[in-house]
């Protein structure tokens, strides 16, 4: 009974943590635009006044999505039509589950990790998620049964499709030199250090890995400058028949891939949780200095580390998204197979010579 309550209240944690912050990176993205363009950005949402730099602003936007008309095209099929945005919000949110957030933690003689399931194919599980939030925008361009959404749709499978395959194969280095799919065994894995002081993090052992798989990942998230199954200021999208909730859940959903790649960024490149040097009993330096922490300090340690380095990734992505000017569509897919995926092949090769080299 008490293993159940532990795995319930992972669920509940992990979830909150992975909606709110999803929720107020949609503040993020407008404040970070904002001061780009040197404007204010959203501040006007207050509680009796308060208006905190405009942190009221994904409520208020959030209570109007729920109380929005929920409009169906009659020309719809309406099932489909209306289940395709809960298809892409859906699988998008399960992959929440494999992170690990921390290490273990011990309290009153129970060890606890800090993730909700410790696959041993998680990869795999993820890889399978993100490709199942493809029917979602196939489905509703289909449904929406307007020839300009279907065309979207389309657009939308064929990047997704085309990106998925470097996506998977920036992977395969990693898994040379870290030979699991696990995630905590991942993180653990990079634990260590290379020539005693640097941190064995896969962004030093694939470098050209991180930059395949950050590519490839961005354009899975159909984020500026690769939204060309949506383009909402030229093009018509998969969602143009969508309003109100059902069109907030393509949103957000948006919002909660920019959060996951962040996420495996972080985990599969950055060490995860892991500080430089930072151990079970504290921090041991590498010019021989120590400095020992209570269990509970260095457990905050590693979830405000990975917290910060998910951050970094979030605005970075946001950064990109409001810097660079939209592929055309003959450009984004040569830069995805003519590109991308011989890139993942030479690294691929590569880290085997050397691993072969190295014995």
């Amino acid at each position: 009974m008490t293993e159940i309550i532990i795995v319930l209240v992972k669920i509940i944690f992990a979830m909150m943590w992975f909606l709110v912050l999803t929720l107020y990176l949609t503040w993020a993205e407008r404040k970070e635009s904002a001061v780009m363009q040197d404007r204010v950005g959203a501040n006007r949402a207050n509680i009796m006044g308060v208006r905190i730099l405009g942190l009221f602003q994904p409520l208020a936007d959030a209570i109007k999505m729920f109380f929005k008309e929920d409009f169906t095209p009659p020309f719809s099929k309406r099932f489909l039509h209306n289940l395709a945005p809960f298809i892409s919000f859906f699988f998008s949110l399960v992959t929440v589950a494999t992170i690990p957030f921390g290490d273990v933690l011990r309290i009153g003689g129970k060890t606890i990790r800090l993730q909700i399931l410790d696959l041993n194919i998680a990869i795999l599980f993820v890889f399978a998620m993100l490709s199942l939030t493809i029917y979602g925008v196939v489905i509703s361009g289909w449904a929406s049964n307007s020839r300009w959404t279907l065309l979207g749709g389309l657009r939308g499978a064929a990047q997704l499709i085309s990106y998925e395959v470097a996506l998977g194969l920036s992977l395969i280095g990693l898994v040379m030199v870290f030979p699991t799919l696990k995630f905590s065994a991942f993180v653990e894995y990079q634990g260590g250090l290379l020539f005693g002081w640097l941190p064995k993090w896969g962004i030093f052992l694939q470098p050209l890995g991180f930059l395949i798989f950050f590519i490839a990942a961005m354009a899975e998230s159909e984020r500026v400058p690769f939204d060309l199954p949506e383009g909402e200021s030229e093009i018509v999208g998969f969602f143009t028949e969508y309003g109100g909730l059902k069109w907030g859940l393509y949103m957000f959903t948006d919002f909660m891939k920019l959060l996951l790649i962040s996420c495996l960024l972080t985990t599969f490149f950055f060490g995860g949780y892991h500080l430089p040097w930072l151990y079970a009993d504290g921090f041991h330096f590498p010019w021989g200095g120590t400095w020992l922490l209570p269990h509970g300090i260095v457990v905050l340690f590693q979830v405000l580390a990975f917290n910060l380095k998910v951050f970094f990734f979030c605005w970075m992505q946001i950064l990109i998204r409001w810097t660079y000017p939209r592929f055309r569509y003959d450009q984004l897919m040569d830069f995805g197979w003519k590109l991308l995926i011989p890139l993942s092949l030479f690294n691929i090769i590569a880290t085997a010579v050397i691993l072969k080299i190295l014995g």
